[in-house]
């Protein structure tokens, strides 16, 4: 892939999967904004990114807000005069079981993650309808937001809402030229390295290089960084133009194409259903086989 005269931003890159993203965007020859909280991680990334030959400038905000957004698509246009690629990677955990988070818990995960996406994307947006030639965008989801998880109704409620979000800008961007795509990814890091079932295998990689399983690489789709940075790396290229509204998956050995929600089961009644009808129908009809929830546990 070669992406040689594109400008991306990716939020959240000073380290983990956004420090990935930008490091494989920038070995394929783009110019990158890397974005973080830390200025000390941002200003390492853009090192580490010019070190190898690569081109960055650091924008040290906190995702979420239309002021950083702004700034973010700014320091694209000023430092390499224009902007192709917007990678929303920026988020945070504050989990807890439903009667014990709070308003704080709840807000702060759909500022960074939900809003954080929104406002990125709408101020690259006008910039990529203003310079023409389309663009790219792609946000991170989760599995979390596809199917529930344990604990945290403030993430799967924001990843969910952004799986909805890129099926909505997919018809909204297509006349533009400009895909919207959502990754799906599955992998090591300070987020995943608390499941009990993975921490001493994200703990070997790290502290040892010891290789992650097949078990987990093939049966659970769960590998590293690396492992998942060349979906971002097609996803703003040329290669990928035909692409957009999906929820695409990677992690490990596994490329993945996620479903939308759709009906899976109907039944009718002349003039409507009562309460009575619907629940002699249910058992026999339309609910007969009901639908999953949740992130199964993994099989390791």
């Amino acid at each position: 892939m070669d992406l040689s005269g594109k400008v991306a931003v990716v939020t959240g890159s000073g380290r983990g999967l956004g420090l990935a993203y930008a490091k494989a965007l920038a070995a394929a020859g783009a110019a990158v904004v890397v974005n973080d909280v830390d200025a000390d991680a941002a200003a390492a990334a853009v090192k580490e990114i010019e070190t190898a030959g690569g081109r960055a400038v650091a924008e040290v905000a906190a995702a979420g807000t239309t002021e950083t957004a702004g700034a973010l698509v700014a320091r694209a246009v000023e430092a390499f005069g224009r902007l192709d690629v917007m990678v929303t990677n920026a988020g945070v955990l504050r989990d807890r079981v439903l009667w014990k988070m709070t308003d704080e818990d709840f807000d702060t995960v759909v500022q960074v993650h939900l809003r954080g996406t929104f406002t990125c994307v709408r101020a690259a947006v006008e910039r990529m309808r203003e310079q023409g030639g389309g663009g790219r965008i792609i946000v991170a989801g989760s599995p979390a937001g596809q199917r529930g998880n344990f604990g945290q109704t403030n993430y799967a409620a924001a990843k969910a809402g952004i799986a909805a979000m890129v099926r909505t800008w997919a018809m909204e961007l297509a006349r533009a030229g400009i895909t919207a795509n959502a990754v799906i990814p599955v992998a090591a890091t300070a987020m995943t390295r608390t499941i009990p079932a993975f921490a001493p295998h994200v703990e070997a990689l790290e502290q040892h290089g010891t290789p992650l399983p097949d078990g987990l690489r093939k049966g659970e789709g769960f590998g590293t960084a690396e492992d998942v940075a060349p979906l971002i790396t097609f996803l703003a290229s040329d290669a990928s133009a035909g692409i957009t509204g999906q929820c695409i998956g990677i992690g490990g050995d596994k490329l993945a194409l996620w479903s939308h929600p759709q009906e899976v089961s109907v039944a009718y009644a002349d003039g409507g259903w009562s309460a009575d009808a619907i629940a002699a129908a249910w058992p026999v009809s339309v609910g007969r086989v009901p639908e999953t929830y949740g992130i199964p546990a993994p099989r390791i």
